[in-house]
């Protein structure tokens, strides 16, 4: 029964994080990313399954992207490569302020290097310092805004 609730558990994150995400795909996809879905960041640290329900999420979300048109399949192996790296890293953390900060770095510096080099190569698209600084402080903004008080919300009521 155990095995099945938190399976269920971490479908719910993934169908969220994925809704999220193609809810407001202009601010999901691109070189400044204000994803929504990225305030769900934090919940590794009090929940073990959400590292499969955001990495599954954010393949869903990806590859959906892709068929929209909003990015291209690189960003369905990459994108969801940084997650997941930022979702076994924050199950470590235990300080809720600190535990934005493997997504910030993973999905910056991944997410960052792919869309300069694979994404928008052209020798007018931005330079890869900018495409890291902007993706990781989009990252920043919604997991620390929003993450924060999501988090402060969902293990308060873990407790009960």
């Amino acid at each position: 029964m155990k095995k099945t609730s938190l399976l269920s558990r971490a479908g719910l994150i993934a169908a969220v994080y994925a809704v999220l995400t193609l809810a407001f795909p202009v601010l999901s996809y691109g070189p400044i990313q204000l994803r929504v879905s990225e305030a769900l960041v934090l919940l590794p640290v009090v929940m073990p399954e959400s590292v499969l329900g955001l990495t599954f999420g954010c393949l869903v979300a990806n590859t959906v992207g892709v068929f929209w048109g909003y990015s291209l399949p690189w960003d369905m192996v990459m994108g969801t490569f940084a997650t997941f790296i930022a979702a076994v890293i924050t199950r470590k953390i235990k300080n809720k302020w600190l535990a934005p900060l493997p997504a910030v770095l993973s999905n910056g510096l991944i997410v960052g290097t792919m869309i300069t080099y694979i994404i928008l190569p052209e020798a007018e698209a931005a330079p890869l310092w900018y495409n890291i600084l902007t993706v990781g402080a989009g990252e920043a903004i919604v997991s620390y805004a929003l993450g924060i008080p999501l988090f402060n919300i969902i293990r308060k009521n873990l407790r009960k």
